[in-house]
């Protein structure tokens, strides 16, 4: 409402803290007392205070127009400025050459970092191949990710089985245990390791497009697995008998037969998935209608289509203003492969991620990124904008929005959770800055104009998280960085270690 756009801070280190200053960090620096004394001495919410609230806003022309609108329409589809629409157009000046399709759906299911990465690496193969239209099966490491998971939480189980039941640590490893999200060097762990097919070679199951039923039941049963191991150890380590190394060895013979339940369920419900060393034959159309088949295992496919721009040699750049730029970040027991690649973030100033984008874009590889994709977004049919100006909540409720991007992390009010593809950028000509993005989401061609939105600089800067770029791409400190192994370990609760 009214014609001025809704603002948050330009910049991550901006702040709009009225009585209090603050750094960057998100720390009050200076506090001014107040002489007044409120009006319910206790704390409580007292009627003086209502009637003193209902007085300043009835006051207050715009909260009546308020009023009389928002209490008969949703806030999101009322509030939005046709300005801010109409200022970042779905147009591009460097996109990717090559168009691949059809837009993905991943349903029902928090599998978007899978179906990111597949429609990453779909690229080469239809270039290589001369596809129309394909898609790389998401289930298929759906299935080794859940199955693999299941057995890193019992050996964080097993690991920590000397920690009380009601430890913060061990309380919060049993909470989301098998999450449908991951992150990037957790797929890279799934490519390396069982390859990829072609979705026909295993589709899609009614699980794997709704995975809340498997979710529930395996965390169930594994909730109960860790209970059985963790009465298994205390019972052996109460024996000074038994060596260290046999208490392992007895604990891991006891989880691979509960392990057994797991892969039950999952076979049943996903389907059985090719083996990642097996020869399967996959038969197919080129784009000029002419018959074709590919014939290899999984790991030879995968070997087969990522030549030129190997996940196993792209990282992630991430934007964390809570910690030093310059450096290598993990989280502490994030995983999905026992003893796999640990989840790595280089540290980054945000321009650093946005020339990331753009030299990855001038060099024809589209970009796997994580962000917040909740935050001041319309994904909705023919709209796709994400910008921080689409809404008017200061306007229309005469407040101010001041969190900067360090205290929506302190605070939780913000998290890297979904991924996306980038495959176009707008730059401006006189500047050189990268003012508007192209996304590929994965919520089907009903989201967005046809699967697609635009997101704009303001919003890059405070919602977006990661940005994944090849060596090649990566400047040379950034991949001095990666390559040092010099990493801070964030505690497993961090707002890092949010899974997309």
């Amino acid at each position: 409402m009214g014609s001025t756009v809704s603002k948050l801070p330009p910049r991550v280190e901006d702040t709009q803290a009225s009585s209090n200053s603050v750094d960057e960090k998100g720390f009050v620096r200076t506090q001014t007392p107040t002489t007044q004394t409120p009006l319910t001495t206790d704390g409580s919410i007292s009627l003086p205070n209502v009637d003193t609230w209902e007085s300043a806003a009835s006051a207050d022309p715009k909260i009546q127009l308020a009023r009389t609108i928002l209490a008969h329409s949703d806030i999101k589809s009322t509030l939005t400025s046709r300005a801010a629409a109409v200022a970042i157009p779905h147009i591009f000046n460097n996109e990717v050459e090559f168009k691949s399709g059809p837009v993905t759906n991943q349903k029902s299911s928090g599998r978007c970092w899978l179906f990111a990465t597949t429609n990453v690496i779909r690229y080469e193969v239809m270039k290589k191949l001369k596809l129309k239209e394909f898609q790389l099966s998401q289930s298929y490491l759906f299935f080794w990710d859940k199955l693999n998971k299941s057995n890193y939480y019992l050996e964080l189980s097993i690991e920590n089985a000397d920690l009380p039941v009601d430890d913060r640590l061990v309380n919060f490893l049993a909470d989301d245990l098998i999450s449908d999200g991951g992150q990037w060097d957790m797929v890279v762990n799934l490519l390396e390791t069982y390859g990829l097919v072609p979705q026909s070679v295993y589709p899609e199951s009614y699980h794997s497009s709704n995975s809340s039923p498997i979710n529930k039941l395996l965390k169930l049963k594994l909730r109960e697995h860790a209970l059985t191991l963790r009465a298994l150890s205390a019972s052996l380590r109460a024996d000074p008998s038994i060596s260290p190394e046999s208490v392992i060895s007895t604990l891991r013979v006891r989880k691979e037969e509960l392990m057994q339940e797991v892969y039950t369920i999952m076979s049943a419900t996903l389907g059985v998935p090719p083996k990642p060393d097996a020869t399967f034959t996959w038969e197919y159309y080129t784009e000029d209608g002419k018959y074709a088949k590919w014939e290899g295992t999984p790991v030879q496919f995968y070997k087969a289509f990522t030549t030129k721009y190997s996940p196993a040699e792209s990282f992630s750049l991430v934007n964390d203003p809570r910690n030093d730029y310059g450096k290598l970040y993990t989280v502490d027991k994030l995983g999905n492969i026992w003893g796999g690649r640990p989840v790595l973030y280089v540290n980054s100033e945000i321009d650093e991620l946005k020339q990331a984008i753009v030299r990855s874009i001038k060099a024809g590889q589209p970009v796997f990124f994580g962000c917040d994709v909740g935050q001041f977004s319309n994904t909705g049919k023919d709209v796709g904008i994400m910008d921080i100006d689409y809404f008017e909540y200061e306007q229309a409720f005469n407040i101010t929005l001041g969190l900067t991007k360090t205290q929506r992390l302190q605070t939780n009010e913000s998290a890297m959770t979904h991924a996306m593809v980038i495959s176009a950028v707008h730059v401006d000509e006189t500047t050189g800055r990268a003012v508007r993005f192209k996304v590929e989401n994965s919520w089907g061609d009903e989201s967005g104009v046809k699967g697609f939105n635009v997101m704009s600089e303001k919003w890059f800067d405070q919602f977006v998280y990661q940005v994944v770029v090849h060596r090649s791409l990566a400047t040379k400190e950034q991949v001095k960085v990666f390559e040092s192994g010099e990493k801070v370990v964030l505690p497993a609760w961090d707002p890092m270690g949010a899974l997309a």
